[in-house]
Formats: C-alpha cells, structure tokens, sequence
C-alpha cells in the first residue's frame, strides 16, 4: 500500500475489486467522487474511499438501484444503515424459506418418481408400508350435478382458504373408504389428500395389498378387479382405506393415456 495512500483510478478500481469503468459510472451517478486530481487532471482516490465503493456493493448485492443506492448515501446515517440492512435480513430470511419449501417439494416428487423405478407393472404384491405423513381434505361432495373436477376444485379451495400460504404444488391423490372397494365403488375418491411430508395426517403403517397400471386418470377399474381377486386367493381381507396415487403423471410423461398409476389397499390376514 502506498504511504499516501493516494491510487490512480485503475489502481483503486484493482483495489476496490472493480472497474475503471464503474467508477465512472458511479461518478456519474454521484455516488463517488475522485479524492483529487493530478497535475496531469488524472482522478485519483483515497484509501478511505473504499468505504464508500464497499458500501454500493453490498447495496447492489441486496437487489438495491444504483438511484436508491444514490440517495442512501447521501443521506446516510447508523439509524439508516441498520434499518436497512434489518428490512434486507427479512428480506434474506424469507428467499430461504422459499427455498427450503422449494427443495422439500422438489424431493418429494423426485422420490415418488424413484418409487417406481424398478417396479413389476403387471405384478400385485403385499407389502408392509410404513406410516406417511399427509395432508387429508374433507368429504368429497357428490351431491346435485357434482363431480370429480368439483370436488378437487373444493379440496383445493379448502386449503386455500384455511392456510393461504400452504404450497398446494404437491401430488394430490386420492383415498376411498373400505366400504367403498368392497362394494366396488371406485369411480370417484371419498377424499383427496396431499403427499406432503409436512402434513399432520398420516397414512398409517400396515400391510398393503399394491398394484400398477398404465393408464389415464381414473382408467382403475380392471386393476382393482385384478387386486380384489388377488386379496381374495390369498386370503387376505380388506381392512382400511385405499390410496389411488399416480407416481407418473403429467410432470414427466407426455402422454397421458400411459401414466403410471398406483394402487394401495390396506390388507390383513384372514384370522
């Protein structure tokens, strides 16, 4: 460092970690100005002056205008600086939460793509599941001229209405009720529900009779014929709700006569 600490402009700009040409720029926003002139009208600047270049970089690092940055300084103050810099952690505070919900969402749909990534399609299994978290809507309304559409349109509007920062971006699928698939009343779900890992419903643990179709929405009804024999043959009994999900939707297949749905009937062992 120079005693005097007297630089050039390129020589400050170097020290500053910036540009000739943004010091220029900033001069004439007037947000810096040369400490001096040489004898040959060169700008020269301060070691002090960092302070100032140091103060428009974090400024333009927190999304501020060159104009607002203008007027800051100007006027600034500790009073100012600290009301600034506490709007802007709140600012930073939130970007991270977005993000952090962003990345959850992006997990659960990246491991429900996994889920089904070595699965026997035409095979039917029982399996032991562990309990999930969800989040479980109301009693879907059928009543009048009703249907499915509506009633999704209602779920999402529940949600909506009771928790307006809810992320609704996660798979909506849907639950049908043991006397539901033992009567053979698969058409429409007695309730949607979001797989959402932060939900404060649950499906809960226990065995699973789980089957696969290619297909598109609501095109179940051979599959869950299949499965009900299946349960029956080897004796076991429905026990608990069914959850009708579609691992392989629109997000990742371009036709949607070839989603991959999935097919979970809560089961037991004949006694």
């Amino acid at each position: 460092m120079k005693t005097t600490q007297i630089f050039t402009s390129t020589e400050f700009a170097q020290f500053a970690r910036t540009t000739r040409d943004a010091l220029l720029h900033y001069e004439e926003l007037g947000l810096i100005k040369p400490n001096a002139r040489s004898k040959g009208n060169r700008r020269q600047y301060s070691y002090s002056q960092l302070a100032t270049v140091n103060l428009i970089h974090i400024c333009q690092s927190l999304g501020m205008k060159l104009t607002d940055i203008q007027t800051l300084i100007e006027n600034r103050s500790p009073e100012l600086i600290y009301k600034l810099l506490a709007e802007q952690i709140k600012c930073i505070d939130g970007n991270i939460e977005d993000w952090r919900r962003a990345r959850k969402l992006l997990c659960v749909v990246m491991d429900t793509i996994h889920s089904v990534r070595d699965v026997d399609e035409s095979g039917i299994t029982v399996q032991w599941k562990p309990k999930q978290a969800i989040t479980l809507g109301e009693q879907n309304d059928y009543s009048g001229d009703r249907d499915n559409y509506d009633a999704l349109d209602s779920f999402y509007q529940h949600f909506h209405k009771k928790h307006p920062h809810m992320d609704m971006n996660y798979p909506v699928w849907g639950l049908f009720s043991e006397e539901r698939i033992k009567q053979r009343d698969w058409h429409w779900p007695d309730k949607f529900y979001f797989n959402d890992p932060g939900g404060t419903d649950e499906r809960l643990a226990g065995f699973y009779a789980v089957g696969y179709k290619r297909g598109g929405y609501g095109q179940t009804s051979d599959l869950y014929e299949r499965m009900l024999e299946y349960i029956s043959y080897h004796n076991f009994v429905i026990c608990g709700p069914t959850y009708e999900e579609y691992p392989l939707n629109e997000l990742c297949i371009n036709d949607d006569k070839n989603y991959l749905m999935r097919i979970m009937i809560t089961v037991d062992r004949i006694k």
